[in-house]
């Protein structure tokens, strides 16, 4: 366990905590298709101290576009993260700019990378659990958006290996609407002169204003929610001007987005190898399944039929206008929310 020789973090915002940043040289890491990540390097971040049994770790699963922070609004002394009683550690996903992603692999640079899928994502995870602090299962699982797709991956792939799963705005298999949400965000990018087929040849500054009005502003709210800060055209625009300079500085890769997102839309968990049928029905541990009302992202539908297919499974509505915002600190009061169903649940 080290700093990360790769280490590239994005200026921090508030809510987030700053922890030592950390990560795992597990060497080649062999993906589902048969290809491997050369040099694999396995980013993380620790909250709390790991019981002497090792019986109180939980593994926080990050989304698409974020990093080990993505869940900082549940983590501290009397959240639903307690870290007076967990050992959390946030791992960062494949091509997240932290762990080994196409911006930073000296050996498989940009369009180099090989492809891998959602549970390649997890198959690093569980070697950075097994490998690095040796445990051989974990309390939970927990993750919002693609995170929340890696913590129903984890219950099929690894069945039992975590004793709970809390999982929010997932979809076991990638909705088509969600699909065709991310291949339009990929032509917002690649549309800009930048590109070519060998990759970036500069940061496509205009192609990265276009995606984050996609993704941003329309998809990850909705009407109610712009509502509530911007009553008119004028503050609209403002708000966006300032959303896309923020997302701007933040600086993640065109490179490292094309590539999670195609792991993204190509997420099915019941094409695991070696299980046929409904993948989830599998799942014996209790889970946890929330998502708001409407989602324009990862359809509310998804999460529904996710906690359908599990035997031990409670879905919880947010109660939120934020869409798919809801799973963040967007909102004092979603926040709230979450923090107390998610403690309760993981406290049962």
């Amino acid at each position: 366990m080290s700093d990360s020789r790769n280490y590239r973090h994005p200026p921090m915002q508030t809510g987030w905590i700053d922890r030592p940043h950390l990560s795992a040289e597990l060497g080649d890491l062999a993906l589902e298709s048969g290809e491997s990540i050369r040099n694999y390097c396995q980013s993380y971040v620790t909250h709390g101290e790991l019981a002497a049994d090792k019986s109180n770790l939980v593994l926080v699963c990050i989304s698409l576009t974020g990093n080990h922070h993505r869940l900082d609004f549940l983590i501290g002394t009397g959240r639903a993260l307690d870290t007076d009683r967990y050992f959390i550690v946030c791992a960062d996903p494949i091509s997240n700019g932290l762990s080994t992603s196409p911006s930073n692999s000296t050996e498989q640079p940009r369009m180099q990378f090989p492809r891998f899928v959602v549970r390649d994502m997890v198959r690093a995870q569980y070697r950075l659990l097994t490998e690095v602090f040796g445990v051989d299962n974990a309390y939970a699982v927990v993750g919002a958006s693609m995170g929340g797709m890696q913590a129903l991956q984890w219950s099929v792939s690894h069945p039992g290996f975590a004793k709970r799963v809390v999982a929010m705005t997932p979809m076991a298999k990638t909705h088509p609407w969600a699909a065709l949400v991310v291949e339009t965000a990929r032509r917002c990018l690649t549309a800009d002169l930048a590109w070519s087929d060998a990759g970036f040849r500069t940061r496509p500054v205009q192609g990265w204003s276009a995606y984050s009005a996609l993704m941003a502003a329309l998809l990850a709210r909705t009407p109610a929610a712009v509502s509530g800060f911007a009553p008119d055209v004028t503050s609209a625009r403002q708000w966006l001007q300032s959303l896309t300079a923020q997302n701007e500085a933040g600086g993640f890769d065109a490179h490292d987005y094309l590539y999670q997102s195609w792991a993204y839309e190509a997420h099915d968990v019941d094409t695991t190898p070696g299980l046929t049928g409904d993948a989830l029905a599998t799942v014996k541990v209790p889970a946890l399944i929330a998502a708001p009302s409407l989602d324009l992202f990862n359809p509310v539908e998804s999460a529904r039929s996710a906690a359908q297919s599990i035997v031990n499974a409670r879905f919880v509505e947010i109660p939120s206008v934020q869409g798919h915002q809801a799973a963040t600190a967007t909102s004092s009061e979603d926040s709230q929310f979450l923090n107390r169903v998610i403690g309760e649940f993981l406290c049962g």
